[in-house]
């Protein structure tokens, strides 16, 4: 076992459990769906579920459902009345992911929508306190783009995956989608209505104040 295992053991037995709903979605997760790595997991679950408490927003934006671990995870920390709605735009993880959406304790606070975020949102009339985007790597300067017009002043943004496995600093590594994290980046970084700070936690998780 190498330091950084042994590091990632030692972190997870000393931060709150998951949980046996979140443990079970995870261990299905990497059993019946293609790239399990792309759901969120222990570590990052808890800390989606303590900004949602810290920032206590009233409406959530998900972009990139996936399997639900980390809709879930961040409807945990809604405070009563709180509605999350999140976006998944591959159909055929739609009969999975609501089977354990609507099965969990916090179903009454997700509405769970199969399509395009980028053609949907601008049409709910909602206003967003947070969102967290992991969507199309590709896509993420659009997202943001979308996202800062439905936030309300002060709002967070969470960005995952910006440091996609180091292949940002890699310019061995041209394809679409590095291109798009690197893109999105100097983006952020350049972008005077917000400030913003990139935890090295998993993938790189990306924090965003619209000033």
């Amino acid at each position: 076992m190498s330091i950084d295992e042994k590091l990632n053991d030692y972190i997870s037995a000393h931060s709150s459990p998951e949980g046996d709903y979140l443990y079970r979605l995870y261990r299905a997760t990497n059993i019946e769906i293609l790239n399990p790595h792309m759901a969120s997991g222990h570590i990052q679950g808890r800390l989606l579920k303590l900004l949602v408490k810290m920032i206590r927003p009233k409406r959530i934006l998900e972009i990139g459902t996936y399997t639900g671990y980390s809709a879930i995870c961040m409807a945990e920390g809604l405070d009563e009345g709180g509605k999350l709605f999140t976006f998944e735009i591959d159909d055929e993880l739609e009969d999975f992911t609501r089977h354990w959406i609507e099965g969990s304790p916090v179903a009454d606070k997700i509405v769970f929508t199969i399509g395009s975020a980028l053609e949907i949102v601008p049409s709910l009339g909602e206003k967003f306190d947070l969102a967290f985007i992991d969507g199309n790597k590709r896509e993420y300067i659009a997202y943001y783009e979308m996202v800062l017009q439905h936030l309300n002043e002060g709002g967070w943004i969470l960005a995952d995956n910006t440091l996609w496995d180091g292949h940002v600093i890699d310019p061995s590594y041209k394809d679409a989608q590095t291109n798009g994290v690197r893109a999105f980046n100097d983006y952020i970084r350049n972008d005077e209505r917000v400030e913003e700070v990139i935890l090295p936690l998993r993938d790189g998780l990306t924090i965003i104040r619209k000033k």
